[in-house]
């Protein structure tokens, strides 16, 4: 099956998750340490959408990284959702997370898997490369034939993401992080890759949006809040995903159609 891997510009995949969304109101924007965090309401309902924070250095004197700060609340949902398009890092964070907030919720669609669970299944003796070090990678190499880890920042036993352009190509599974929606290289990324592959885009900024299997994904691996005032609280108090999870975010994950997870 011939896949489309994104040969148009990066913000056409967002144009086409930003037109699915629903309307909401924003109630509540917080920045974490590592996460940041979204709440709209939406007929009368709140909803919570989670994306990593990512900054970029900066001087605290210098222009703002949300020059909207403080007055965010009551802006239209769409508002906020618009800036994952932001070249500024932790604008484009702000976007992501509302997108998260405001895509329409597929509970049928959802399976209640975890990343680690879908790659160890889908990667069993085949050659993965994983976009992103995620806390399962050294539980992840006993289940899989070869896994190749590409990061920004490498750890001991990652390879730099420049390497993305010789390992793509040949893994059998390709394994995405949902940051790089924030920062702008999925495109590219999805473009490396072989038309066999099997693509999954994983992490809590993952938009379990339809829209991204016309894109060439086959699996997204995400996460829903479902106890808001919670997450927040860790969030806000510089939690890891691993606390944000406890205080209330379930990961899912869902498959294009006729794609067995």
């Amino acid at each position: 099956m011939a896949r489309h891997h994104g040969n148009d510009p990066q913000s056409d995949i967002l144009d086409e998750i930003l037109s699915t969304l629903l309307e909401g109101r924003v109630t509540s924007v917080l920045i974490g340490l590592h996460w940041t965090a979204v709440v709209v309401e939406i007929e009368g309902r709140q909803r919570c959408g989670l994306a990593s924070t990512l900054t970029r250095p900066h001087y605290h004197h210098g222009q703002p990284d949300v020059p909207q700060a403080g007055h965010l609340q009551g802006l239209p949902g769409s508002a906020l959702a618009a800036l994952a398009k932001a070249g500024h890092p932790t604008q484009a964070s702000i976007g992501v997370a509302a997108i998260n907030a405001l895509l329409p919720h597929l509970p049928d669609a959802w399976i209640d898997l975890n990343a680690g669970e879908v790659l160890a299944t889908h990667g069993a003796d085949k050659r993965v490369a994983l976009i992103g070090h995620f806390p399962f990678v050294d539980r992840l190499r006993k289940h899989v034939g070869e896994l190749a880890v590409l990061e920004q920042n490498p750890r001991p036993g990652d390879l730099p993401a420049s390497s993305a352009v010789e390992i793509l190509p040949q893994a059998e599974v390709v394994a995405i992080s949902g940051t790089t929606l924030i920062n702008h290289t999925l495109n590219e990324l999805l473009a490396m890759c072989s038309a066999e592959a099997v693509i999954i885009l994983l992490g809590p900024s993952t938009p379990l949006s339809p829209a991204l299997f016309d894109r060439g994904v086959d699996i997204l691996c995400g996460s829903v809040v479902t106890a808001i005032q919670p997450v927040l609280e860790v969030v806000g108090q510089g939690g890891s995903f691993r606390q944000v999870r406890h205080a209330g975010v379930r990961t899912v994950a869902m498959s294009r159609s006729g794609y067995n997870i």
